[in-house]
């Protein structure tokens, strides 16, 4: 795959890098910055950008907001965003359009190289990959969340494991049941969080962002470190 990667350390810039090639993945630009990312896009879409939330010059949200823009101008490009803190509000708003195609994963997770270069790869298939530690977070809150709280305990889990992108058959057997168990697990959750018939891939996104959404603290503004 051609990737565009933007991190503003030099270290980590080169360590992703080397990570993308060793798996035979080409890295055609690795830029410092958000106005960079999206220069680097223009000149040539890749098939996916992987990209850090805090760039310079302010060290808060740029990649993200960079990540926003580029899927507005380039709505089916598959951009995984990495962050070093658990931040709720940037996995919702980056999944708000529905599309796949969008990952958030947490830096850590870069340490185990086979599990980041796989989230890469689902993410430029139009897959969406949410970070396991972020669906912990969100299963050990207790607050009362509407919609979330008509789903079985069972099918609480097949939704976790949905966001963290996982397939049917990986689900089952994550949850030692068979993939047509899972199957009516994921058409009860269609319904009970109110999702119309649609494209499954679509209602899958769908369903995820409905997680995070009530999940989340109120008014989506969670930020949580992780350690």
């Amino acid at each position: 795959m051609r990737v565009i990667l933007a991190e503003d350390g030099a270290l980590a810039r080169d360590g992703l890098t080397q990570i993308l090639v060793r798996f035979g993945h080409r890295v055609t630009e690795a830029v410092a910055d958000s106005a960079a990312l999206v220069r680097a896009v223009e000149r040539a879409e890749p098939d996916i950008v992987v990209t850090d939330v805090r760039m310079p010059p302010s060290y808060t949200d740029e990649g993200l907001r960079a990540a926003l823009v580029l899927r507005e101008r380039v709505p089916h490009l598959p951009i995984l965003v990495l962050s070093q803190y658990v931040e709720l509000s940037y996995a919702a708003e980056l999944l708000q359009s529905g599309r796949g195609g969008v990952g958030y994963l947490l830096k850590d997770r870069i340490a185990d190289v086979v599990d980041f270069v796989d989230a890469v790869v689902q993410v430029a298939g139009g897959g969406t990959v949410i970070d396991p530690e972020v669906v912990r977070q969100l299963l050990r809150r207790t607050r009362s969340t509407a919609l979330v709280d008509r789903l079985s305990p069972r099918e609480g889990q097949v939704l976790a494991l949905i966001a963290e992108g996982r397939s049917n058959a990986s689900i089952a057997r994550a949850l030692v049941i068979s993939e047509t168990a899972v199957e009516k697990h994921v058409r009860g959750i269609f319904m009970k969080l109110d999702l119309p018939p649609n494209e499954e891939q679509h209602r899958r996104v769908l369903a995820v962002i409905t997680y995070l959404r009530e999940c989340g603290h109120p008014g989506g503004t969670a930020s949580t470190a992780t350690r």
